[in-house]
């Protein structure tokens, strides 16, 4: 039975607004709370994407909330965003059961009764169900791409890893779309193999084979926009895989255990770019079965009033370069300008 804790509404009277709902379901005869927020665009009838937002060990839902800033997305794009709340191990500890500490919550199963329960009371498009996490909650979102990919469109990891052995047993049922942030100074989920955990570059391997990416990424260096951060970063990207399926890495170079762009700073934390943005726009790329447009034309108007063209092919390429006609301005990711023809 699920049971409603609270609703704070943030609205004018009579005025439909974003609300942030505190509840819980039972499952496995455990109470399980969450947070749910669902934004002032919402209208029942008109399915929305749904993201699961993880917190890491030790935290709790209200906390992965205000570090990863998530609401603002969620209003600005008309999306739901819900964040669940980790049990307690025998520490008295908030975790999710990854396979550490002999705990044996069934957390797999809680996030599909999840699922199915927010889906109950609102309008989800279940092709476009998302996870995300920090830390313990990245290594829960690989772990949600291995167990329940029926479920999962795609996921992105920040300081996740997976556990040694995993790759032996993951085997989604569709290619999984893989984003991974990380800093390579971690020193609480190491960017390196440790103990019990595969290294990044691994880990970053193993998805671009199991989506049939190319071999070799595409590095590009992010701007450093913020000279005091005590870190840089890159960004690295295997294209090409089926179903339009890419690996994402930002590569944090001396960064921490950290949620890059958030406010609230742990240890070393790039303000070079925004953690959640770039895993909205990864996310907003793909539903279950892959590129949700992969033949589309995107664009803008500059303050010239010119049009800011990218054409995409089938598989997410930019292929504006082949192209001849009429005259358009382009900017590629790296806000060069080129000018192109359409053919008429």
């Amino acid at each position: 039975m699920k049971k409603l804790i609270s609703i704070l509404f943030f609205l004018p009277l009579f005025t439909f607004a974003q609300q942030t709902i505190n509840a819980s379901i039972n499952h496995g005869g455990i109470e399980r709370y969450y947070t749910l927020y669902v934004p002032a665009s919402y209208s029942a009838g008109t399915d929305l994407p749904l993201v699961l937002n993880f917190h890491g060990y030790t935290s709790n839902a209200w906390q992965q909330s205000f570090l990863s800033n998530f609401n603002t997305i969620a209003d600005s794009e008309g999306i739901i965003i819900v964040y669940p709340e980790g049990t307690e191990n025998n520490t008295g500890t908030t975790h999710w059961n990854v396979g550490w500490g002999g705990s044996t919550v069934d957390d797999i199963g809680f996030t599909s009764a999840l699922i199915d329960s927010i889906s109950a009371d609102y309008s989800i498009n279940q092709d476009r169900v998302y996870s995300t996490g920090m830390s313990n909650g990245g290594f829960m979102s690989y772990q949600l791409a291995c167990e329940l990919s029926d479920r999962i469109a795609a996921i992105a990891s920040v300081t996740g890893s997976m556990n040694m052995g995993w790759f032996n047993s993951c085997n989604p049922n569709h290619p999984m779309p893989v984003m991974e942030i990380h800093g390579t100074l971690d020193q609480t989920v190491s960017y390196n193999a440790s103990s019990f955990t595969e290294s990044i570059a691994d880990i970053l391997d193993f998805w671009a084979n199991f989506n049939n990416c190319n071999s070799t990424a595409i590095v590009t260096n992010v701007p450093n926009t913020s000279t005091i951060d005590g870190c840089t970063a890159e960004h690295h990207i295997w294209e090409n895989g089926n179903n339009g399926a890419t690996v994402e890495h930002y590569k944090i170079i001396n960064g921490g255990h950290s949620w890059p762009g958030s406010l609230f700073s742990i240890g070393v934390t790039n303000q070079d770019i925004d953690a959640s943005e770039k895993i909205w726009a990864f996310f907003s790329k793909y539903d279950i079965n892959g590129l949700i447009d992969p033949t589309s034309i995107s664009h803008s108007v500059d303050k010239n009033n010119r049009k800011l063209i990218k054409i995409v092919d089938v598989l997410g390429r930019d292929v504006s370069e082949h192209s001849t006609g009429l005259l358009f301005y382009i900017y590629n990711d790296n806000s060069v300008e080129k000018k192109i023809t359409l053919e008429k």
